[in-house]
């Protein structure tokens, strides 16, 4: 129990982490689209906000638990077979790939979306017309499915979840870790300077590596306890 529950904590305190860290990148990307929604309705009350991100966070724990959901699949259904491990190692790497992706040094650049980037962009200007709640509740679950590779990171590192309520647990525990700075740009409007939101994004990059690291080596020492067994 308490090695692997550790190791789950540990990658909670990870993906907070790079929610925080990783709150610069947020703004950069969707701080306008926030505002700008909250500029448009003039929200005279914090229900519209909450209810915006509460929508946001929940599309990220409803990521995280399919991702860990399929997964669990994939293992149950035998295509990676006895050697679990070999998952954990494939995902980590691609934590990995996508950390550096977002420092900028990977060789191979993140294309991948939850959902087209310009069928988006019209949902969300469609929602300013359906009024303060139901338009902040729309617009905040298409803001959780707008293209991030932390947003991949962590949904990709979900699927080695040991189940998909971790699964859940952990992109919520992403989405808390960005709430402070969403929500301070839905209220000020504002941005940070575009070096401190590098110096963030830097921050977070290192920590989703550390991520992928954490898993790849997760995975190693399953598959390696999984042939020591077989040739028992």
């Amino acid at each position: 129990m308490d090695h692997s529950h550790h190791l789950v904590e540990f990658s909670y305190g990870l993906a907070f982490m790079t929610g925080i860290l990783g709150s610069g990148h947020c703004l950069g990307m969707c701080g306008s689209l926030v505002s700008g929604f909250f500029m448009r309705h003039g929200a005279t009350s914090s229900a519209p906000y909450l209810i915006y991100h509460a929508a946001r966070v929940s599309v990220y724990g409803l990521i995280g638990l399919t991702a860990a959901s399929l997964g669990a699949v994939l293992v149950q259904t035998g295509i990676f077979g006895k050697a679990q491990g070999i998952l954990q190692i494939i995902a980590g790497l691609v934590v990995i790939l996508l950390g550096l992706d977002l420092l900028g040094v990977s060789p191979i650049r993140n294309t991948l979306r939850f959902a087209p980037l310009a069928w988006l962009r019209r949902q969300f200007a469609e929602s300013t017309k359906r009024g303060p709640m139901v338009g902040a509740a729309i617009a905040g679950a298409l803001n959780g499915l707008m293209p991030c590779s932390m947003t991949m990171a962590m949904a990709v590192q979900a699927t080695t979840s040991p189940s998909p309520a971790e699964g859940g647990l952990l992109l919520l525990a992403f989405g808390a870790g960005t709430l402070p700075s969403m929500l301070a740009a839905s209220y000020l409007f504002g941005k940070l300077a575009a070096k401190t939101r590098g110096m963030l994004l830097r921050g977070a990059a290192l920590f989703v590596i550390a991520l992928g690291i954490s898993t790849v080596w997760q995975g190693l020492a399953y598959y390696s306890v999984m042939r020591n067994l077989a040739n028992w």
